[in-house]
């Protein structure tokens, strides 16, 4: 367990929305911690359409996800929040002081003053291989997470997917100080959703020897003294074969989950949490919701409502932790204390 962190302010999620309340925290002079399950940030626009064009951003007549998080990371940037990426918010619970212990899946806790939920449609996590007696391994020789050269340096390395981080880590796996002793593609058929210049990379590195690529259907496992030792496959002719292997990697792509948040005890809505919209909190004192996250009548799900959102509710969030102080409304082209804090006075 690591030593609690207190802060004033915990944003869980570090998508767009997330990103932006960061920033108008920050113009109200409060700091705060983010946490994200991804092991970067941007949430869907990173994941899922990163570059695909954006048009409806404010002022930006267009842009892909992956300009958009990068700008917004710029934009946030003066005011220094710090990430935990990687882990998962598990539980909240109020304390005797009225403060917040937030604590993730790694084991950090938070003492925190007021949360912000920007979680989207919950936390992108990966799809996992659907195998019986294949969890047994989860983590020693099955990943699911980030691949990582340590894993796989020296061993038979079978990777299964079909879009860029599929390729990518099997182009990198099959050269270098860390590569694997054997490294093979797995995917149903001899068709990729990647890019075409990583397509043409990984035949050009079958051709070379350097890998190779397998189709079939996984179907089961094999398991010998303890350790996994092979993939049962079923492949396009019909015909049951083996592939043997010491690491499996998937790169199956991220699905979201609520996960954690339906067991938090605050009022939902077909999966959404309710809020009042004159500053976006939910009925929990300290907890507010913002971006898709949410629920209220009239509720669009797009990114520059979500950016409303975020700006009422640290609004919302000094006025609860600053209640002897008058919020006065200031703006950043005249005034000299958010000169300050975006540091260009």
């Amino acid at each position: 367990m690591n030593h609690p962190i207190e802060t004033e302010a915990l944003v869980i999620g570090a998508g767009p929305v997330g990103l932006f309340q960061v920033f108008q925290l920050g113009l109200q002079g409060i700091h705060c911690h983010v946490v994200d399950a991804l092991p970067h940030v941007g949430g869907q626009c990173a994941e899922l359409y990163p570059a695909k064009p954006i048009y409806d951003i404010p002022g930006i007549p267009f842009c892909t996800g992956s300009e958009l998080v990068e700008r917004l990371q710029q934009q946030v940037a003066p005011f220094k929040p710090t990430l935990h990426l990687g882990q998962q918010v598990s539980t909240i619970e109020r304390q005797a002081d009225q403060r917040l212990a937030v604590c993730t899946d790694k084991g950090q806790t938070f003492l925190v003053r007021t949360l912000f939920i920007a979680a989207g449609v919950g936390a992108f996590v990966p799809r996992r291989m659907a195998l019986d007696g294949l969890n047994a391994f989860e983590g020693s020789q099955v990943f699911a997470e980030h691949a990582s050269p340590e894993r796989w340096a020296g061993q038979h390395l079978v990777v299964a997917g079909d879009a860029d981080t599929a390729l990518q880590t099997c182009l990198d796996a099959s050269q270098g100080p860390q590569a694997a002793a054997s490294v093979t593609l797995l995917h149903r058929r001899d068709q990729f959703a990647a890019t075409p210049e990583l397509i043409s990379q990984m035949r050009q590195a079958c051709s070379a020897g350097r890998m190779r690529f397998v189709a079939g259907q996984p179907t089961g496992v094999r398991i010998e003294h303890g350790r996994l030792q092979a993939l049962e496959l079923l492949n396009p002719q019909g015909e049951t074969e083996w592939l043997h292997l010491d690491v499996l990697q998937t790169c199956l792509g991220l699905s979201p989950k609520l996960g954690p948040v339906a067991q938090w005890g605050l009022a939902m809505d077909r999966k959404q949490l309710v809020v009042n919209t004159e500053n976006f909190a939910t009925a929990e004192p300290g907890i507010f919701a913002v971006g898709d996250i949410n629920t209220y009548p009239g509720k669009k799900k797009l990114i520059l409502c979500g950016f409303h959102e975020a700006t009422l509710a640290a609004f919302g969030a000094v006025a609860l932790l600053r209640p002897e102080q008058k919020t006065l409304l200031q703006y950043t082209t005249t005034s000299t204390l958010l000169h300050q804090r975006l540091g260009i006075a």
